[in-house]
Order: structure tokens, then C-alpha cells, then sequence
């Protein structure tokens, strides 16, 4: 049977983290210089190259886990205080650090691979998206037909990127600045909720696992 609720928590995880109208400002100033077609190009490029290395992450996550000879337990902690760090500067109305240095940002204003980075990489698909994608497909209690609910989060979010980068100029105009923190604080606050219940979900595998609490 599927499980709706984890349908509901991933979609909402991974919409929440890539968080798409938080990329339009960023958008507007590296491609301020181009035409439609350009604009075009870089939207169509930035979306392709979110999606496949989300979706790698996800497909893979277990073999990156058994590589780095970690456990699901341990990267469940480790990624729910990323999570709850990139929430925490979200909701003081900032850009995560975790996505673009001011450095980076310079560095790439005039080159042709903006699609790929910084928009793609880590604008759309950054730690925090692909911590989450892993995490919720490393899931044990979750059955393989409920991990569809991933790719689907995977998509949904890359399509709503794709039609608010293609309106980016007319929405920066209409909310601005204010009001594109104002959704970002909301976001940020979800976020923070499904980092501590990633972290809690973490502690508890780790004591069932040692006999410390019962399954």
C-alpha cells in the first residue's frame, strides 16, 4: 500500500530545500545581459543539470553510504544539522552560504556556464537537496514503490524552477527583494522542522540498534 504520508513529507522536503523562488533574484543578476534565447538556454541547461544530479544522488545514495563506509543512522544526524544550518540562515533572511560564495558569484557573472554553476550546482541541487534526496530514499521503513514519491518531489520542484525562472523578471518586479525573504522564511521554517525530525529519527535508529530502545 502507499504510503501517502512519506509521499507528502518527501515532496514537501525536497520542494522546501530547493526552494525555486529563492533562486529568481539570483537568476535576474547572472542573466541581466542576456537576451530571451540566452534565457532560455541557461533556464532549459540549469533545470537539466538540477534534476540529473539530484537524481544520481538518490539512485546512488547507498552505494555512496557503503563506499565512505558510513551508516544511514550517522548521515541521517550529520544531515539534519546541515539541514537545520541552512534553515537557521534562511530564516534570518539570508542565503544559505552552503549554495554560493560571494566569491563564486563574481567569478562566474561572465562566464557561458552559469546553467550549470551556480544555478544548477549548488543554486538548485545543493548540500542540503541532495542530503535530503539521499536520506529519504536511504530510508529503511520505506517501501521501494514510496520512493517514486522522491522522484516525483525531484520533478515537481524542477518544473516550478522552470516556469518561475521563466516569469523571474515580472515576479522580482511585483514582490522584490522583501517579499522573495518573506517566502524564504517560511521555507526556512519548514526546513528546520525536517532537519530536527531527521536528527531524532537518526538518534532513534542508533538505540534501537543497540538494544536501547525496543523497534
Amino acid at each position: 500500500m502507499v504510503d501517502l504520508a512519506f509521499g507528502a513529507t518527501a515532496m514537501a522536503s525536497i520542494f522546501a530545500i530547493v526552494d525555486p523562488l529563492g533562486v529568481v533574484p539570483f537568476f535576474s543578476v547572472l542573466t541581466e545581459d542576456m537576451d530571451a534565447a540566452q534565457k532560455q538556454n541557461i533556464i532549459s541547461k540549469a533545470c537539466l543539470t538540477a534534476t540529473i544530479t539530484l537524481g544520481v544522488f538518490a539512485v546512488f545514495g547507498q552505494w555512496i553510504f557503503a563506499g565512505f563506509g558510513f551508516t544511514i543512522p550517522a548521515f541521517r544526524i550529520a544531515g539534519g544539522i546541515v539541514l537545520f544550518g541552512v534553515a537557521f540562515e534562511m530564516l534570518r533572511g539570508e542565503r544559505s552560504r552552503t549554495r554560493l560564495t560571494q566569491q563564486e558569484r563574481e567569478e562566474t557573472l561572465e562566464r557561458d556556464e552559469v546553467a550549470v554553476v551556480p544555478l544548477g550546482i549548488p543554486l538548485l541541487a545543493g548540500p542540503g537537496a541532495i542530503t535530503t534526496v539521499m536520506i529519504l530514499m536511504s530510508s529503511p521503513a520505506t517501501a521501494p514503490e514510496d520512493k517514486l514519491f522522491v522522484f516525483a518531489g525531484i520533478l515537481a520542484a524542477v518544473l516550478a524552477t522552470y516556469i518561475l525562472l521563466h516569469n523571474a523578471d515580472r515576479i522580482f518586479r511585483r514582490i522584490g527583494r522583501a517579499g522573495t525573504r518573506a517566502v524564504g522564511r517560511v521555507m526556512g521554517l519548514l526546513i528546520a522542522a525536517i532537519a530536527v525530525q531527521f536528527v531524532i529519527d537518526g538518534i532513534l535508529e542508533v538505540a534501537r540498534t543497540h538494544g536501547v530502545l525496543l523497534s
